[in-house]
């Protein structure tokens, strides 16, 4: 019985994973992430993000609330939770809340295309 509830645990925990797309191995490589690194940068100004993070290479982003942003594209985890892949970043930044709820980064009515290329322009961040 107890390897049972394991494996149900296991499969619950894959399947929460594959909901902010980490349970598809090869959909979370950057071979397979299509994202524009150059408009998200402009995407991370146009939606102030740089108002609670220090984002290197972002003029007066040199907020203090959230984590400073850099080599977020070297960390292991989103949140400390989360494992870091660009498509885990972009359901990040596209919804916080639904990815890890209670956390303390608002849902700020980004949209996937948005999210996606944010998540572009974090990965160069190394």
């Amino acid at each position: 019985m107890g390897d049972h509830l394991a494996a149900r645990l296991l499969i619950t925990s894959l399947m929460g994973m594959a909901m902010i797309g980490g349970g598809d191995a090869k959909a979370a490589g950057p071979d397979n992430f299509n994202g524009d690194a150059r408009r998200g940068a402009d995407l991370v100004k146009n939606y102030h993000c740089g108002g609670c993070h220090d984002i290197p290479g972002v003029a007066g982003a040199d907020g203090n609330v959230g984590p400073p942003l850099h080599r977020i594209g070297t960390r292991t985890y989103i949140a400390g939770y989360i494992q870091n892949s660009p498509d885990n970043m972009a359901a990040w930044i596209e919804d916080p809340q639904r990815a890890l709820p209670g956390n303390a980064m608002p849902s700020m009515g980004i949209s996937q295309k948005d999210a996606r290329d944010i998540a572009a322009f974090l990965a160069t961040l190394k």
